[in-house]
């Protein structure tokens, strides 16, 4: 059986399902394949059930940190209707809701593993095992995302580990875990899992939260400690042991997931206890290890060898997100491994969709940089918060990249706690803001805010780097007071007010 459609996109998530939304409002019939959820990740195994989990702790937190409030807060967290909460949020695993606005929208959800068949091609493997041939006269677009990266450590597959995946969808919350990894995932679950009362281990050999400003990782680190969380650093794992239970069935490193409306994996304890071998000579033991080193694109299986291009490989795109040697061809999300962020993919897909009609009604597209048609922000103004306590929100360059990057910059830094705004938000409100100036423009490349409920303070940082807002002009954007908004006018106090 072979179906027609003027555009074809592999991978129902967010990033996949905005752009096919886009390509429908410019008239194009468009169809996604998809093999589990509609919804993808984000919605069922990462941000949403993430915060979900992390929300109660970081509101109890808050409210200890306010006299009046904190005397009111007694008992601990109910770990069970937190989980039952996450259940709700997550839509209990099935995507109905998000079926019936594809249907809305018109556009057609074909479901089962899709996989390119050389150009303009993809063949559908349904659930039920029937074959289904689609035929894209535009574009094909693939949003396929990532999967957990499982290192390669002696005995750590078998073991049968975590991936952010089943620590998103447990059940139950372990006496003890240890992760692996200090990146955004592994500090958001192990704030999470302390705030449950689990006996928290953090592994990581190089560090917390590499890539953004070394503060962030020193100030969260801290917060950890606070909040109970075992931080080890400059240690690596050398062999992983599952004792006392049958080890097997360990999550595949980066394969496809299993389809149907409940999580991928189990999230049911696997039993006895992990023993993790360290380069330092310890042995940490816990009863679950959750792996947090990283991602893999999810095109082993996509057919990428039918065109001519590498199995289980990354996308490269240009700035239009069309893969190079491949003008019919878009990667979009996570997949092109420009901006591994939800809000960047969809980005990233607003910009594609738009592009792929025009060329299909033979309008003209925009392909500048900041353009209508292309991702000039993957490069240069990159929003993200990890919702940890104390919080990250970062957007732009760090002074690192700055300089790396060539630019002759001036770093300004101020902290939080000093302001009047912090003072109402917590007793002894401890944080840290740094900006970023390329001196020869007279504009912020960069900004970071680490401290409690900063994460709205981003967009605003977004706004005056993408709009290349001179320095003398934000002087006339005037913070409300007394809010931590009022950072900025600090900040620029800091730098200095220009000359008349």
């Amino acid at each position: 059986m072979q179906q027609e459609f003027d555009l074809i996109v592999i991978g129902g998530g967010p990033v996949g399902e905005n752009v096919a939304d886009r390509a429908v409002q410019g008239g194009l019939s468009t169809a996604i394949v998809e093999h589990e959820l509609v919804g993808g990740e984000c919605s069922y195994w990462a941000c949403m059930p993430s915060k979900a989990l992390l929300r109660a702790g970081a509101a109890i937190a808050a409210a200890r940190r306010v006299p009046g409030a904190a005397e009111a807060v007694t008992g601990q967290l109910d770990v069970q209707a937190l989980f039952a909460h996450r259940d709700e949020v997550v839509k209990h695993w099935d995507d109905g809701g998000q079926v019936d606005w594809l249907d809305g929208a018109g556009i057609r959800l074909v479901r089962g593993h899709g996989r390119l068949d050389g150009e303009r091609r993809v063949v559908v493997t349904t659930p039920d095992g029937e074959s289904v041939e689609l035929v894209a006269r535009v574009a094909v677009v693939v949003a396929t995302g990532s999967d957990p990266l499982i290192p390669h450590i002696d005995g750590l597959a078998e073991a049968r580990p975590w991936t952010s995946r089943e620590a998103t969808s447990a059940e139950l919350a372990p006496g003890r875990l240890a992760i692996i990894g200090g990146g955004v995932v592994g500090v958001e679950m192990a704030a999470a899992y302390a705030s449950f009362g689990t006996e928290v281990t953090l592994i990581a050999r190089s560090g917390l939260l590499g890539g953004f400003e070394p503060f962030a990782g020193e100030l969260v680190g801290a917060g950890l400690a606070e909040q109970g969380v075992r931080v080890v650093t400059g240690a690596a794992p050398l062999r992983v042991e599952r004792t006392g239970a049958d080890a097997a069935s360990a999550p595949d490193a980066g394969g496809a997931p299993d389809a149907g409306g409940a999580p991928a994996a189990s999230s049911t304890p696997a039993g006895g206890e992990v023993r993790i071998e360290l380069s330092t000579g310890e042995t940490v033991v816990a009863d679950e290890v959750l792996v947090a080193t990283g991602r893999t694109p999810r095109t082993r299986e996509l057919g990428l060898e039918t065109i001519g291009l590498e199995p289980g490989s990354w996308l490269e795109t240009d700035d239009t997100l069309r893969v190079r040697g491949h003008d019919w061809l878009t990667a979009v999300g996570d997949v092109n491994h420009r901006a591994l962020l939800t809000h960047q993919g969809k980005y990233q897909a607003r910009a594609a969709g738009d592009r792929i009609a025009a060329v299909a009604a033979g309008r003209e597209t925009s392909d500048a940089p900041w353009g209508a048609h292309v991702a000039t922000a993957d490069h240069r103004a990159v929003p993200q918060v990890v919702f940890a306590d104390p919080e990250v929100a970062a957007v732009g360059l760090t002074a690192a990249g700055a300089e790396k990057a060539g630019l002759r910059t001036r770093v300004v830094d101020y902290e939080l706690g000093w302001i009047a705004g912090a003072s109402v938000h917590a007793d002894g409100y401890r944080g840290t803001a740094r900006m970023v100036v390329d001196e020869d423009r007279g504009v912020v490349v960069g900004a970071t805010f680490v401290g409690q409920d900063v994460a709205e303070l981003v967009q605003a940082a977004t706004i005056a780097i993408v709009g290349e807002v001179p320095l003398d002009r934000l002087w006339h954007a005037v913070p409300a007071y007394p809010t931590i908004s009022e950072i900025w006018l600090r900040l620029l106090e800091e730098y200095g007010r220009p000359a008349a």
